[in-house]
């Protein structure tokens, strides 16, 4: 599997975190962890689908994935080639007329938002790239075609700020109080940005949190103490529900680099295929 990295254009720093190729020539299971970015795939070969319980469903080769409060299995075909962006936590909204909440939990095709014939014009140019580069030049064309020049909402980017700042463990009256804004008012106003709930947005960045915190907390009750647990049973239902396993399996199959490389990216978590 690879997985190449790129910095987007200057003029779309603000929104987009970063850019990825992810190349795979075997078929296989894969998991997601949750983070704070929205993402855009665009496949120009094989295609990828998401598992379920009871079910493999499979997703449109050009889609976007909203933020998620637990981990989730995708699983690609053979040679299976994928354009990724993530974006910043407050870019996907200068892309996407509808509330970007909306998108809260779900992978949908991208036709449910930008005309077909713009994307099978996309989908043409991939196809005919001939490297990483061009294909990354396709996709930021795109991108600049769908931007719309919003002003930022600085209540929300503060918010974002301060959530980061404490951790994922502030309070979200707190928050909301710090802001001169009622909490009803602010939540909505946050979601309708960020694409989740202040409150769930907090919960992935406590969990980022934790996980940084392990090369020099190896303690699975101590780490859970200092990400806000008092109650390890709660750590530990929380912790399944974001990796797919316990704190102990979790950090007994990996080493620091593994954990962080694979979070969220997309590599290969064993434990987070096989224990439910």
């Amino acid at each position: 599997m690879r997985f190449d990295l790129y910095l987007p254009s200057t003029a779309l720093r603000p929104y987009i975190r970063h850019l990825a190729i992810s190349e795979s020539e075997a078929e296989q299971a894969y998991p997601v962890f949750p983070d704070t970015s929205l993402v855009l795939g665009f496949q120009y070969a094989g295609r990828l689908a998401y598992l379920t319980d009871s079910q493999e469903v499979p997703l449109s080769a050009f889609g976007v994935t909203g933020l998620q409060d637990s981990v989730r299995t995708f699983k690609n075909t053979v040679n299976t080639a994928t354009v990724l962006v993530y974006f910043t936590e407050t870019g996907a909204a200068h892309f996407f007329r509808q509330p970007v909440h909306e998108l809260f939990l779900e992978s949908l095709s991208l036709d449910h938002f930008f005309p077909v014939a713009t994307l099978e014009e996309l989908g043409e140019k991939l196809t005919q790239a001939g490297t990483d580069e061009q294909r990354i030049s396709v996709v930021e064309h795109f991108l600049f075609e769908q931007l719309r020049l919003l002003p930022p909402d600085r209540l929300v980017e503060a918010a974002v700020h301060r959530i980061y700042q404490s951790k994922g463990r502030i309070r979200m009256l707190d928050l909301a109080n710090s802001l001169n804004s009622s909490p009803s008012a602010f939540e909505k106003r946050f979601r309708r940005v960020v694409g989740a709930s202040p409150k769930k947005f907090a919960t992935i960045v406590r969990f980022q949190s934790l996980l940084e915190q392990y090369p020099l907390v190896k303690d699975a009750a101590e780490l859970g103490y200092l990400a806000g647990y008092y109650d390890q049973a709660h750590f530990i239902k929380d912790f399944k529900r974001f990796t797919g396993c316990t704190p102990e399996q979790f950090f007994r199959s990996r080493s620091k680099n593994d954990f962080l490389q694979s979070w969220p990216d997309g590599k290969e978590n064993l434990c987070a295929l096989t224990i439910r």
